[in-house]
């Protein structure tokens, strides 16, 4: 481990961490018959021909809940050592005004904690990590949670043809219990930038009591932008670590376009092998992406100790970031 490395090491890393998929389903039959949209177009778009979504009855904080029980069930981590609950999201929560990270906090238990959201999109779960970990840092806190717990399937119209890039937008929250010490994961470093000329791209609308998203105008360019941005966030990491594209174990990212994940690992010289691709299971689960991905090389033991892992996700805005991780095992 060099000298660099080391003084660009962050102070703790992730300790546990769990999605909870809900219990209903998008399929694409029905997006078919809501939009008139063709199915081997949508196809094009989810690559299955179902995936997780929230149900009429069910609120992305109830899950995310059920999530943080679970790892702090697992780790025996107390409620009262968790200093922060960060939810992190698009910030169109299950109710208006109003706190999911207070929420989530009451119902585990956690008195003592600061709750706050974070708001960065898809981007905004490893946007938390970062905050949340730098909290750990200038305080006393032993532990902080972060769930991720957007609703987005519920902020696509799919009776609009024009939203079809957006029909595989699902949902899973999450919960990730960071610490200072005896991590399964280090926080390595991080890289994150916003071009805010795409500000405008997305935005949305109020209809019927619902907030829908709406693609605004026909800008091209967004493509270059992600191939532009994601390879130069995974310099800087790389950099400053002092490590090379080839120490990369696995590049995980989010499940938004398939196209893009191949055109972006062709340009970083990874292959396929040494990333994860969940299209053929799930649409975009926001945020919780990368997590499930992560569990999945974790469960099937492709993760050694001192593999290096990067985490690259983008937001609306737009924002692309990359993180660095080191698997340390259980």
């Amino acid at each position: 481990m060099t000298d660099q490395r080391k003084a660009t090491r962050t102070v703790g890393g992730i300790v546990d961490f769990e999605v909870v998929f809900p219990s209903s389903k998008v399929e694409v039959a029905e997006l078919h018959a809501a939009s008139g949209v063709p199915v081997a177009d949508i196809l094009a778009i989810t690559h299955t021909e179902e995936f997780p979504a929230l149900d009429e009855d069910e609120a992305a904080w109830e899950l995310a809940v059920a999530a943080g029980r679970a790892v702090l069930d697992r780790t025996g981590i107390s409620p009262d050592d968790i200093g922060h609950v960060v939810y992190a999201g698009s910030g169109e929560w299950d109710q208006p005004f109003w706190s999911p990270a207070a929420k989530v906090a009451d119902e585990l238990g956690i008195r003592h904690a600061h709750c706050f959201e974070v708001t960065n999109f898809c981007n905004g779960g490893m946007t938390a990590v970062r905050t949340a970990l730098a909290e750990l840092a200038l305080g006393t806190a032993r532990h902080a949670l972060v769930l991720i717990g957007d609703r987005l399937s519920r902020l696509v119209d799919h009776e609009d043809p024009e939203s079809k890039a957006l029909f595989n937008f699902g949902d899973a929250p999450a919960a990730v219990l960071l610490g200072r010490e005896d991590c399964l994961l280090d926080v390595l470093a991080s890289s994150m930038r916003t071009d805010p000329s795409w500000a405008d791209y997305y935005s949305g609308d109020i209809e019927d009591d619902r907030v829908l998203m709406r693609r605004r105008g026909r800008r091209q360019g967004l493509g270059d932008a992600y191939l532009e941005n994601f390879p130069a966030r995974v310099d800087d990491v790389l950099t400053a670590l002092g490590r090379q594209v080839g120490d990369v174990a696995y590049l995980l990212i989010n499940q938004g376009d398939k196209g893009m994940h191949e055109k972006l690992l062709a340009a970083l010289g990874i292959p396929a092998e040494k990333s994860v691709f969940n299209y053929h299971r799930y649409g975009h689960m926001g945020g919780s992406d990368p997590l499930i991905a992560l569990g999945d090389l974790i469960a099937e033991g492709r993760l050694a100790p001192g593999d290096l892992v990067l985490v690259a996700t983008s937001g609306m805005g737009f924002t692309w970031g990359v993180t660095a991780l080191e698997y340390r095992g259980r």
